[in-house]
């Protein structure tokens, strides 16, 4: 910038954070994910809202073709979860005891990403002390990883997931209805404020890590995926939200 290089921000989360604040005065152009994310900038004539760039690959398949390709062969709605690559043990407490509740009827497919072998470990054998052998369960598949996260992201009818920027884009890009619990433990809380994006604008349900419990969670699924006019609402809401050509914005955003 002292050179006089024009220069560029991306910022992908829903406000600043400390090194966006510390370039705003010296970037000519800040790009945004969000609308809603102008008021925080001094300059809002300096911000182009240009989303968040999401992989190619999440486009490739129709969502009927990505349960084909997940073997989901019946109506039952799909619930994806997953809480961070390197999972949350907490949070896989939790989601044991909601595949527990789930066990008994199966009333949706749900497909779980522990994040770790041990975090698999740890909830199946949680689930074991819960009486549920998740061999029986043929509608619960658990990984340590979903690798596959593209079509599985695009099968789903409900994901369950903390709010972290490129995870917030994909669910927007998509379409997908979620129920996030933004993690504590990140810095400036940013991801209780991307959370709060979604919410405010129809298409996600927030909860916090403290009443993130696996009957409060598996009670507002149950809500969401058995009033389909609901489901519908919150897609619709979060495609609404969603920028498909972010990475061809940028790319006009900067160009002279």
């Amino acid at each position: 910038a002292r050179l006089g290089i024009p220069t560029a921000i991306h910022e992908s989360n829903a406000v600043p954070g400390l090194t966006t604040k510390l370039l705003i005065p010296y970037a000519r152009r800040i790009m945004v994910g969000f609308e809603d994310c102008r008021q925080h900038y001094p300059d809002p004539e300096k911000v182009v809202v240009t989303g968040t760039p999401v992989r190619r690959d999440f486009f490739d398949l129709t969502k009927a073709q990505a349960r084909q390709r997940l073997g989901l062969s019946d109506e039952r709605p799909l619930i994806v979860s997953f809480w961070g690559s390197l999972g949350a043990a907490g949070m896989n407490e939790q989601m044991a005891d909601m595949l527990a509740l789930e066990a008994a009827h199966q009333p949706f497919h749900h497909i779980h990403g522990a994040g770790s072998e041990a975090g698999l470990a740890a909830i199946t054998a949680r689930l074991k002390e819960r009486g549920v052998e998740i061999g029986r369960c043929p509608a619960l598949r658990l990984f340590p990883y979903i690798h596959d996260m593209a079509p599985t992201l695009r099968a789903a009818d409900l994901v369950l997931c903390r709010a972290g920027a490129s995870t917030v884009s994909e669910l927007t890009a998509l379409g997908v209805p979620a129920i996030l619990v933004p993690s504590p433990y990140v810095t400036n809380h940013h991801q209780e404020k991307n959370a709060a994006a979604l919410a405010h604008g129809g298409g996600a349900w927030v909860l916090t890590e403290y009443a993130a419990t696996g009957q409060s969670l598996f009670q507002a699924a149950c809500a969401i995926l058995h009033d389909e006019g609901r489901r519908e609402k919150m897609a619709g809401a979060m495609a609404a939200l969603g920028i498909r050509d972010a990475a061809d914005r940028m790319l006009l955003a900067i160009l002279p």
